[in-house]
């Protein structure tokens, strides 16, 4: 019963509004309810002022409202009271369990995301052969402007063109999609906030951070209320919610010259690297070593297991020390007596380059290790080296320091 009651004063509510346009709109209009014909009359601007100025205006509205809503009244109750009884049970429960948006929710209703493992294209018109004028990102954010059967009008960031409807979701499947797919920060909004080993005051302090710090927040993490799960330092970490302020970390669409931009930024940062990775390497051409394939695979896979990930350079210059002291008569003549050296090379006493042997070594390796064969040798006579970490000194290629 209380759900019908609740139905019925929304059903008024919304006839109320219906009466007020109607008395706004029905200035000379005579209304008929329950049999009864209600006269409306004219209210001119000599009648009203000559009873009482703009106080007799005032006070004929006010007689011609009670009119109207004296005639609609019972026509009104009775339409409501209808409706009401013919309503299902069902029904009436469908409006009254209508769960209430969220702020974030609300905030989503007009938004959209793309849908697509990269980028998809904004085109300046609804069309596939139209200019592209920008790129949405995975994890970019667009506003709906209009969406029409195929193409959506969206504005994000820079950007203002269509996109096509079968590669984006909308509203709240896009703010489900971003909480599946784009980060969630976790912006520090106090001083001196403690990281904890667990979601809890006594759990043991790992850090404090200070305010604007951002931490990756794993939302799918176990905690308890009043705890924010983060990830600090590759662990999972708490912090206080009181001094958190989590947001999902979606983007904007680019323009064409704004992706201009950062692919230029980012060459000339790689450049950069690359530069100094390699610093002060004088080359030197020495005798060519008389290898056999064994030998040349050997060496390249001591390689792929001492700086697989280094830059080229640095695979040559590991291929270069194990030389030198080839050449050298305070280490053995060969390659393989080198690198079996008890103690020498840490791969190879763990069994890794055996491993490594067995699968075949990366091609960039083998190339490396036939370089370092033929003579070339780009560390100046090196017959050592070390992480760059341990600050030995000597020649720096890579992540690696030669001496």
């Amino acid at each position: 019963m209380n759900l019908k009651n609740k139905a019925m004063q929304g059903m008024v509510l919304a006839s109320c509004m219906v009466v007020l346009g109607i008395i706004a709109e029905s200035a000379n209009t005579t209304v008929a309810a329950g049999g009864a014909a209600v006269e409306q009359r004219e209210v001119t601007t000599e009648t009203d002022y000559a009873t009482g100025g703009t106080a007799g205006v005032v006070r004929s509205l006010n007689e011609l409202e009670a009119q109207a809503l004296e005639g609609l009244q019972l026509a009104s109750i009775a339409q409501l009271q209808v409706a009401v009884v013919t309503a299902s049970e069902d029904e009436i429960e469908a409006i009254a369990d209508i769960p209430e948006l969220t702020a974030e929710e609300l905030e989503w209703q007009n938004l959209l995301m793309a849908d697509i493992k990269e980028q998809m294209n904004v085109r300046a018109e609804a069309s596939s052969e139209a200019e592209i004028v920008g790129r949405l990102r995975k994890g970019d954010v667009a506003e709906v402007i209009e969406k029409g059967e195929e193409w959506t009008h969206i504005r994000s960031g820079n950007v203002d063109g269509y996109v096509k409807n079968e590669y984006c979701v909308y509203g709240l499947e896009a703010l489900a999609y971003a909480k599946a797919n784009v980060d969630t920060r976790a912006t520090i909004t106090g001083n001196g906030v403690r990281v904890r080993s667990e979601a809890s005051a006594d759990g043991s302090i790992v850090a404090a951070v200070s305010k604007g710090a951002v931490l990756i927040a794993e939302t799918q993490a176990d905690t308890q209320e009043g705890w924010v799960a983060v990830k600090y330092t590759g662990k999972t970490r708490y912090v206080s919610a009181d001094f958190v302020e989590l947001k999902l970390a979606t983007g904007s669409a680019i323009t064409i010259a704004e992706e201009q931009e950062i692919a230029r930024k980012k060459a000339e940062e790689e450049a950069k690297r690359k530069a100094a990775q390699v610093t002060e390497v004088t080359v030197v051409q020495k005798e060519a070593f008389d290898a056999t394939t064994d030998e040349v695979l050997f060496l390249a896979a001591l390689i792929q297991c001492e700086a697989g990930s280094e830059c080229y350079e640095g695979k040559v210059a590991v291929g270069a020390v194990v030389m030198n002291r080839v050449r050298s008569s305070r280490y053995p003549n060969s390659i393989t007596g080198v690198i079996t050296s008890p103690g020498q090379f840490t791969p190879y006493g763990s069994g890794k380059v055996d491993s490594v042997m067995a699968n075949g070594p990366k091609d960039s390796c083998i190339q490396a290790a036939q370089e370092a064969i033929n003579g070339l040798d780009n560390t100046g006579g090196a017959v050592s080296f070390r992480t760059k970490r341990t600050g030995h000194a000597g020649l720096v290629i890579g992540n690696h320091v030669f001496f």
